[in-house]
């Protein structure tokens, strides 16, 4: 599978309770030297096999005013822009395009627009035709703090603005993949499409509408599945039993009996964990012919350095690439033998021995 690196991952410090200058390098990196960071820093540590591309926001990352040099840094170094998402939080925290504003509304659906234009535009050079990039319509501006009626008002708002922005791109091309992030909360309350049930009834609605939905679909981020206690893999079951799968974000809530994180916390974007709903994730990824990218949306803990920041990245793109090839070789024939005759502690070893396999191979794989 390919995998890709977030751009927002390398900030010098997220402030507020914790240091904004932990990373003083960092301070004033731009996207072109991140890309060059990637290459020079992360693709080298990382299994050859590993195709890797990036993630950035526009347009506090990547913009009009820097995107040929962005492109000409990811070419020079063979990596590919796997997706591009509207940073629409960065400028509007009262719903965006489902806003009640109609001013905050129509200057988001512009700025989505712009988005569409700037992939299609500059960026397109970057693209590998293989796995052309995902544009991730992030929920993190469809927030609302006051439960009531009106909320019908803002999801027929959302689906309008929707269903207009994934035509315009249809009329481009139709060669990007159009998804949703569902995300519970954070940074509002409550945020509209919080759950994988909530994106895939929104693009069952918009199906209804007589749209081409085939590149339209979900960005599974497991830890936003565990921060409101629902379980990731079954998640991706209905995702991938819609067709709906078309980008995901590994990065774990911390839910792993190691790290702190997990239902009713607030997301703590930890890299890859391995556990065993994530060998069943990528299991059921194996099994469907999930061939797009998988992500690391994932940031530093606040007391790393640079060279532990890049190492958590390391350690990530392994784990995922060590659960794939464990799942690759997990023996569900005989789980599901097990499963017929009840015999369900036995399956918990199948689990427990997989779980010590993948963290075998990570560990090889992190040492050569």
């Amino acid at each position: 599978m390919r995998q890709s690196i977030c751009r927002w991952t390398f900030n010098p410090g997220k402030g507020g309770f914790v240091p904004a200058d932990i990373r003083p390098k960092w301070e004033d990196l731009t996207t072109p030297g991140f890309v060059e960071l990637v290459a020079s820093k992360i693709k080298p540590r990382v299994p050859k096999t590993v195709e890797l591309g990036v993630e950035l926001h526009y347009d506090n990352e990547v913009d009009e005013s820097n995107a040929a040099e962005t492109v000409k840094a990811l070419k020079r170094n063979r990596l590919s822009l796997a997706m591009v998402t509207p940073g629409a939080h960065v400028h509007w925290a009262y719903g965006g395009i489902a806003s009640l504003d109609p001013k905050e509304r129509a200057a988001a659906s512009a700025f989505g627009t712009r988005t569409i234009d700037l992939a299609y535009g500059p960026l397109r050079e970057a693209w590998n035709p293989e796995a052309p990039p995902s544009v991730v319509l992030w929920n993190g501006s469809w927030g609302y703090d006051v439960p009531g009626p009106w909320l019908a008002n803002m999801l027929s708002n959302l689906e309008e603005e929707m269903l207009r922005l994934i035509k315009y791109e249809q009329k481009k091309g139709g060669e990007l993949y159009i998804v949703v992030e569902p995300k519970p909360n954070e940074g509002h309350p409550k945020m509209l499409l919080p759950t994988v049930a909530s994106a895939l009834l929104m693009r069952r609605k918009l199906a209804d509408k007589g749209l081409d939905v085939s590149k339209v679909g979900t960005n599974k981020e497991f830890g936003h599945s565990e921060m409101i206690g629902l379980d990731a893999a079954y998640d991706t079951a209905e995702e991938l039993r819609e067709g709906a799968l078309m980008h995901v974000h590994a990065n774990s809530q911390g839910y792993d009996g190691i790290r702190q994180g997990g239902p009713g916390m607030y997301d703590v974007d930890h890299g890859a964990a391995i556990t065993g709903p994530n060998i069943a994730i990528a299991r059921l990824m194996l099994a469907a012919g999930y061939d797009r990218w998988v992500g690391h949306d994932m940031q530093p803990r606040p007391y790393d350095n640079e060279e532990q920041a890049i190492d958590r990245v390391i350690r990530s793109v392994i784990n995922w690439e060590a659960m794939v090839k464990t799942a690759s070789e997990l023996d569900t024939r005989r789980a599901l033998e097990h499963l017929a005759a009840r015999e369900v502690a036995k399956v918990e070893d199948i689990v427990g021995d997989a779980i010590s396999t993948a963290r075998n191979y990570a560990r090889e794989m992190y040492q050569a």
